[in-house]
């Protein structure tokens, strides 16, 4: 898990009385390496599958999927292989569209699909400034990532919590707060019913079922992971957990009977996640109707 001085400035921010008030920097740097788990694709591994911190967000996870083949893009300042020529509003776009720029490497070509552009729509106007602010801070470095191979058009589901949006005023309130973090966390984009290549974020939402393969790098014979349901289901989903159960999981990556969650889970960003962050998470889950 990323440790930077940047994001445990911010955490102690979160946690004060609010006499200092969260820099845009700092409020983007929590964001991304908690809830929006960027480095969870965008930051290169080891053999061992440990993050390489050193070389953060300079590339990382290669997904070969039947739609395409992409690995996850540079996101540092550097110029030529990064975003550094990209203005505020190109990523910006590339965030929230999933559009690349039309200018440079891939002019105009969009992102593949496994980022959740759909989800981050919903990210509310400071915030999206915030996630800017802090990713002009990363370091540069230098790393030309294979260009994605497409084997049919892009298309991302639309998520109908981002497509209504939220406000600031909606994150008084507990269950909204709890919804938006879900949604610019893109959990369900995993934790839905999913066939074909297509996402049912209405009759299936939450309720897993997802398959995804070994990382690379995997030890030889590593199962795939199947995306578990984390409806309201009593016994099929998580609504006999705890809520402690449920924090530890999402924090520690650790079911309640004991077993290792596996990859794509990002539970080492989500331990950066504060205690009232994690409370209106599982206030939303408690909310999610129940599938068998």
């Amino acid at each position: 898990m990323l440790r930077t001085g940047i994001v445990a400035a911010a955490m102690l921010l979160a946690a004060s009385n609010g006499a200092t008030a969260e820099t845009p920097v700092e409020r983007g740097a929590y964001l991304v390496n908690s809830i929006m788990a960027c480095g969870n694709c965008h930051s290169p591994r080891d053999a061992g599958g440990r993050l390489i911190s050193d070389k953060a967000f300079s590339g990382g996870l290669t997904f070969n999927t039947p739609p395409f083949i992409a690995t996850a893009a540079n996101i540092t300042q550097d110029i030529e292989t990064g975003i550094g020529s990209w203005s505020d509003a190109e990523i910006k776009r590339a965030l929230v569209e999933g559009m690349r720029p039309d200018h440079g490497h891939l002019a105009s070509v969009p992102l593949a699909a496994i980022m959740p552009a759909n989800f981050y729509k919903a990210l509310l106007p400071d915030d999206l400034d915030a996630v800017v602010a802090y990713l002009r801070t990363v370091k540069a470095i230098r790393n030309q990532v294979a260009d994605p191979v497409y084997k049919a058009p892009v298309r991302r589901d639309p998520y109908p919590d981002a497509d209504a949006g939220f406000n600031k005023a909606d994150l008084a309130n507990p269950l909204k707060r709890g919804a938006y973090l879900v949604t610019i966390g893109h959990c369900m984009e995993c934790h839905s019913a999913w066939s074909r290549g297509v996402s049912d974020f209405r009759g299936g939402l939450g309720g897993g079922g997802r398959v995804f393969p070994p990382r690379d790098g995997s030890p030889e014979g590593t199962p795939p992971t199947i995306i578990p349901n984390i409806t309201a289901h009593p016994t099929a989903g998580i609504g006999s957990w705890t809520d402690a159960e449920i924090v530890h999981a999402v924090t520690h990556g650790v079911a309640r009977d004991g077993r290792p969650l596996k990859p794509p889970m990002a539970y080492g960003y989500y331990a950066s996640l504060t205690s009232s962050d994690l409370a209106d998470i599982v206030a939303y889950l408690r909310t999610v109707p129940a599938l068998p």
